[in-house]
């Protein structure tokens, strides 16, 4: 199994999340983050002044796969998630050791 770990704009969850409930993976965790990458956040002009803003709002996504439905995933977060731009996000795959339904005690893909 995999764990796939997105970083995405907050504007393009709802098209990620759309995109991947039509491809079968309902299942899904996610969480409001900050951060930077290359850019080191942008310059903004509020009032006549100039600041910098260098920890910018994101959205993680996490979804746990079976392995051969890895790429599948991946593509579909990287179609709908691209806007073209600095600071469209990030990709991660992990691999995943176990997994447990915490109801029920069914382990690994059965627990998917």
């Amino acid at each position: 199994m995999k764990m796939i770990q997105a970083i995405v704009r907050p504007s393009k969850l709802e098209d990620v999340k759309r995109a991947l409930e039509s491809g079968g993976y309902t299942s899904l965790t996610t969480l409001d983050v900050k951060g930077r990458g290359r850019q080191k956040g942008i310059k903004q002009i509020w009032r006549g002044e100039e600041y910098v803003v260098d920890m910018l709002p994101k959205v993680k996504l996490e979804v746990v796969v079976p392995d051969e439905k890895e790429d599948e995933v991946v593509d579909i977060i990287r179609k709908n998630a691209y806007t073209g731009n600095i600071g469209d996000g990030k990709i991660f795959v992990l691999p995943v050791e176990k997994t447990i339904r915490i109801r029920t005690g069914e382990t690994d893909g059965k627990a998917l």
